[in-house]
């Protein structure tokens, strides 16, 4: 059996809205094998990006523990946990959070200045990951010169140069159309297959659900079932 790079226990968050106790996640346990690709799916306020956020050292649970890669991620400090965070995890977001004032590859850069490597390297890790999604002719792009499709594969390719064992991505197919959206999928299949990157990917589409190796459905803060994709 895979080994678990996630293991999620007793998972707690709450938030106050006043005198009101909002509870989000609810005890929740949830295990991820090494190199598995999950849906996250549920109703809007079930909890979905809550969980990603926790998972990805973003948020701190109230209680309950966060295992990554046999580490405890919800007791380390926010300096450790932002280092941890640039080593490990890739984030993909709806909006691409692209600065349109830099080049796809100046884009793709960034998580690399939290390291300690050269301006050569880091262009060459940049032009690589550009390369690995299908944009190698796109390195001095802008945003604004890009199709949302290509925007997105920059923020994969992004997420993607620090080589990170998990890719965490939040409605990633969200803002393209249907045509944009399938290829973003093929590259995420790809990168989970050929690459072996551990993806959970939080989606309202039955459709990008599908593409998944298997879905996991959160309801009012509870793991309401696993089913094979």
């Amino acid at each position: 059996m895979s080994e678990n790079l996630v293991q999620v226990r007793s998972l707690t968050k709450e938030y106050k809205r006043g005198a009101e106790r909002l509870v989000v996640l609810d005890k929740l346990d949830l295990d991820v094998r090494k190199g598995d690709f999950v849906a996250l799916m549920g109703p809007s306020g079930s909890g979905k990006t809550t969980l990603l956020n926790l998972i990805g050292g973003i948020d701190r649970p109230n209680s309950g523990s966060v295992e990554v890669s046999g580490q405890r991620i919800d007791q380390l400090s926010d300096r450790a946990l932002a280092h941890w965070r640039a080593r490990h995890v890739g984030f993909i977001f709806q909006m691409f959070n692209l600065l349109p004032v830099l080049s796809a590859e100046r884009n793709v850069e960034l998580p690399l200045l939290l390291t300690n490597m050269g301006g050569a390297e880091r262009r060459k890790r940049a032009r690589t990951a550009l390369s690995l999604v299908g944009l190698a002719d796109r390195v001095s792009h802008k945003p604004a010169q890009l199709s949302g499709g290509q925007e997105q594969r920059v923020g994969i390719a992004r997420a993607i140069v620090t080589d990170p064992e998990l890719l965490l991505c939040d409605e990633p197919t969200g803002d393209l159309d249907r045509k944009a959206g399938d290829e973003i999928l093929e590259l995420l299949v790809a990168l989970n297959d050929s690459q072996g990157k551990t993806i959970i990917m939080v989606t309202h589409d039955p459709h990008a659900a599908e593409r998944a190796k298997r879905t996991v459905h959160l309801d009012k803060g509870r793991l309401e079932m696993v089913a094979a994709a």
